[in-house]
Parts: structure tokens; sequence; C-alpha cells
């Protein structure tokens, strides 16, 4: 099943039927024992009603926050490396490729992040901007896994590769992560055969596409989960963004009214337009 927040309240689709679930805020939702069962049940006793329209649909996320993890991916590694070798960063990016402990970071607050056909950002001192599409967790106060969605990790890759100690300033500003356009709520793990798909167009054209699978990701994200609340406390949960493995090519950098859409198995595609 899948849980939207929306202004019209909280829906659950399963099955291809839409339910109105609004006794409880989305942070208590989050915050439920057992959500899955929760939603199960209050589905069974509601009438199915249409579903909510896109442009109600809001960024599933509220008093949480959002963090992200780097370089969990070859192709990651690999860019990251490139971006940074005359910042003398290469080395760091291919020592946490290898190492146990992995790069987590703070990407947003709640009021920062965008919703699925809301505008996203890119900073005005940049000049090579990308998106960066990502299997995202719904994490609960007690460190379980509930839900997944679709997450977009803007990045500032010149300001990032100038110095790696600029990564809050490429990674962390308005509207530099969406989600959306919903969570597919379970509490089992996505198949590793899960494919993320990204295709950015640009007056209607596509100028990039490209796909990976979750076979590809190196870190378990149970271990990832673990890392995060490492002496951190959520009591409203969290949200993590997985890494990515798609990078566009060096010549390549976002443009205001770029269309960047992000499709991930089961869950659905985020789309949202570069302001």
């Amino acid at each position: 099943m899948i849980l939207y927040r929306t202004i019209q309240g909280h829906f659950v689709e399963n099955k291809g039927a839409y339910y109105c679930i609004d006794e409880l805020s989305f942070d208590t939702l989050v915050a439920h024992e057992d959500l899955q069962a929760y939603l199960t049940s209050a589905i069974g006793s509601t009438p199915a009603v249409p579903p909510p329209a896109p442009n109600t649909i809001l960024a599933p996320v509220d008093r949480q926050e959002v963090w992200a993890a780097g370089v969990t991916y070859y192709n990651s590694r690999r860019a990251r490396i490139a971006e940074s070798k005359d910042a003398g960063g290469g080395d760091f990016y291919d020592r946490v490729y290898s190492a146990e402990r992995p790069e987590l970071f703070f990407k947003a607050a709640g009021h920062r992040v965008a919703g699925p056909n809301a505008p996203v950002m890119i900073r005005h001192d940049a000049t090579w901007s990308v998106p960066e599409p990502e299997l995202t967790l719904l994490i609960n106060p007690r460190a379980k896994i509930i839900g997944y969605t679709i997450g977009n990790d803007m990045s500032s890759r010149d300001i990032e590769g100038a110095n790696p100690l600029y990564l809050p300033q490429a990674k962390v500003y308005d509207r530099s992560c969406a989600l959306g356009p919903g969570i597919l709520i379970q509490s089992t793990p996505m198949p590793n055969t899960t494919q993320i798909h990204l295709d950015i167009l640009r007056s209607g054209q596509s100028q990039f596409a490209g796909s990976v699978a979750l076979t590809e990701l190196k870190r378990d994200p149970l271990t990832l989960v673990e890392y995060l609340f490492r002496d951190q406390s959520f009591p409203h949960g969290c949200f993590l963004l997985t890494g990515t493995g798609i990078v566009p090519p060096d010549t390549f950098t976002l443009q205001s009214k770029d269309e960047i859409r992000i499709t991930i198995d089961t869950i659905g595609t985020l789309v949202n337009e570069v302001a």
C-alpha cells in the first residue's frame, strides 16, 4: 500500500483503490507501533473514495529530518573522484566507498523539501548542478524501516568538487531535496532487482536518461540506519536517502524549466521542474 500526504488529509492506495485516513497526524502515523497493520485495519472499515488530485499531493514529510548517504554506488565514487581531483579530494571518496563507516550527512528539514509537481532549486552561485535520484527510507523513532519513497538529492557538483568541505553548501539549501509522491508502506526490504530510472526533459525533449538496479547499492540499508541512529535520536522518525547510482555526463548541467522525472518500481514517479 502507498500512503499519500495531501492538503485534504492522508490517502492510502491499496490494490488500485483509495481510502481517506485522517484520524492521525503524519507524525503520529510515522511513530505508530505498527503502521502497516494500522493502515490495513483502517482501510478495511473505510469506504473507497476518488484518488486525490495530483495538485493536492504534498511532500510526505512533516517534522522528520531528512538525511542522506553518499558514495554508496560505484558510479558515485567515480564521479566524486573525478570532480574533486584538482582539489585533492579524490582519495577521500575512494576511502569512504570501501570503508566500514558510511558517509552520512544532514540534507533537509521538512519545510525545505519539495513535493511532487513542485519546483526544486539550483544554487544561484553554482555552475554545475544535477539531480541525484535515490531510494529513500522512512524510519520510525525506533530505528525501524517502515516504508520507502523516491528522493531527489539536488547537488552542486562544482561547489563540492572545489573542496569536499563545501559539501553542506553544495547539498543543503532551500528546495534542494524532493520527496514523493507517496510512501510505499512495507516492512520487508525492497527487492535487489528494483530499478531506479531518471529522465531529464528540456522543452519536452529528453536530455539525459539512465537507470540503475539496487543490486549496485554497496551499502545495506539496515547498516546505514544503524550508523545514522548511533548516538542520535529522532523522536518524529526520519528519512534517509541511500545514494545515487545514476550520474549524468560531466557536460550536463540543469537549467531552469528542466523537468526531472524519477521512477522507482512499485513506488511511482516523482516529477519536479527546476525553478
